[in-house]
């Protein structure tokens, strides 16, 4: 069985558009949710995200790359780019054909796209739009294969290149399907994550029609508040994280330090509700139950759960019996957290971030906290680590993701061990 580690990571994420500043504030407990400035949201119910403060050229890209790539892939680029940088990979010296793209994306061009209708169609008042007025690169907004393209052309890969957009499960999906692509043997070394530009009036006004986000405008730091008995929804987000895939011989041929190991990836769809969630968290329990037997885990080796955690009422108790019903009395012992209440929801982005942070925790031996959480829900009662940073030794890493459509998803990261003959 081939195996797959991990031997980069990189990020841009709100309150931290590189790894260490985004492990920084993590861990710190810090929020980065706030009023939005991308656009002027006062016609909103919700008027907060989490937003980026990401600036393309001082992240590498040239004013060419800015022209031609929607922020998404903006920041996709400059995350690859510093996962690359720590992978220690020679470029001019390995084999591109072995080489692969697998990301994530759940919206994809949103931001792009809704700018250049405002433009052909004079801000709506046009029925019949002037495509005369579109900028040249419309089209690679509109075709969400455009963020594996650009990653495949940046680093010159060959092998196979796709995008996965399974909703808010984007992230662990593409990092799940780069990780089957090693098993498989079709590639050595795989560029994945996932990437969201999400903060845009048409996003934020699809989320405020179903109320699923929070309308705390007043106090935008304390606004996602997972598992507390006092969540009113969830706070969009933005970023990216790319994680380097690469085949276990292959990596330690090279010396590269390594992260981790992707000990299980699994993926269930509840064919329930567009929207809804099953309140026994049965497919979500399975897919955690498929990732932990790929890996021969069991619950007591679990020493960490990032949660998807999105601070809305039903998936916070849907994900609480999911841990129950997997792990049993196992759960109540296990730190759980949902970095979301501090870098807000990036929806497809949001499971690579989660990724990279499991990666993390697994380095640095710190579990991030589950920030604003400070009044008990009766129906989540596990252990949510709130609101401080603690250290432990964590040797395995779970993380799940929900998404709109009925995805459920759960990859398990791990120790290097040796393998056993």
């Amino acid at each position: 069985m081939r195996r797959t580690v991990v031997t980069g990571v990189g990020v841009v994420a709100p309150g931290g558009v590189t790894r260490d500043s985004f492990w920084a504030t993590i861990t710190a407990g810090k929020t980065a949710t706030r009023r939005i400035t991308l656009f002027d949201p006062s016609e909103f119910r919700s008027q907060i995200a989490a937003e980026a403060d990401f600036d393309p050229i001082a992240a590498g890209l040239t004013v060419q790359d800015v022209r031609r790539m929607d922020r998404y892939i903006q920041f996709a680029a400059a995350a690859a780019s510093e996962a690359m940088g720590e992978s220690g990979l020679d470029l001019e010296n390995i084999d591109h054909e072995r080489m692969a793209v697998s990301m994530g994306s759940a919206v994809g061009g949103t931001t792009a796209l809704e700018d250049e209708y405002v433009v052909v169609s004079n801000h709506g008042e046009e029925w019949e739009v002037d495509p005369e007025y579109a900028m040249p690169f419309v089209y690679q907004a509109l075709v969400p294969s455009s963020l594996a393209s650009e990653l495949s052309m940046r680093f010159q890969t060959h092998g196979p290149a796709a995008v996965i957009s399974t909703g808010c499960t984007s992230g662990i999906d593409g990092i799940g399907f780069g990780h089957q692509l090693i098993q498989d043997g079709r590639a050595d070394i795989v560029i994945s994550g996932a990437a969201d530009s999400p903060i845009s009036p048409i996003s934020m006004a699809c989320f405020d029609a179903i109320k699923a986000t929070s309308a705390r405008n007043d106090d935008p730091a304390h606004a996602s508040r997972p598992f507390d008995r006092d969540r009113d929804g969830f706070v969009m987000g933005e970023g990216s994280a790319v994680l380097i895939l690469e085949e276990l011989e292959h990596a330690q041929a090279r010396g590269a330090d390594i992260y981790c190991e992707v000990l299980g990836y699994a993926s269930r769809g509840n064919g329930y509700h567009m929207t809804g969630l099953r309140p026994d968290g049965l497919e979500m329990s399975e897919s955690i139950v498929d990732a932990m037997n790929q890996g021969k885990v069991n619950p007591e080796d679990i020493g960490y759960i990032n949660a998807h955690g999105s601070g809305t009422k039903q998936n916070d108790r849907h994900e609480t019996a999911a841990f129950k019903r997997a792990l049993g009395d196992v759960a109540y012992n296990i730190p759980i957290s949902s970095i979301k209440s501090m870098i807000g929801h990036s929806l497809g982005a949001i499971g690579s971030l989660e990724m990279a942070a499991c990666a993390l925790t697994i380095r640095h031996g710190v579990v991030p906290p589950t920030a604003n959480w400070e009044n008990p829900d009766p129906e989540c009662d596990l252990d949510y680590t709130p609101n401080t940073a603690r250290e432990a030794k964590v040797n395995v890493a779970l993380s799940v993701g929900s998404g709109f459509g009925g995805f459920q998803s759960a990859m398990v990261f791990g120790r290097v061990k040796e393998a056993t003959k």
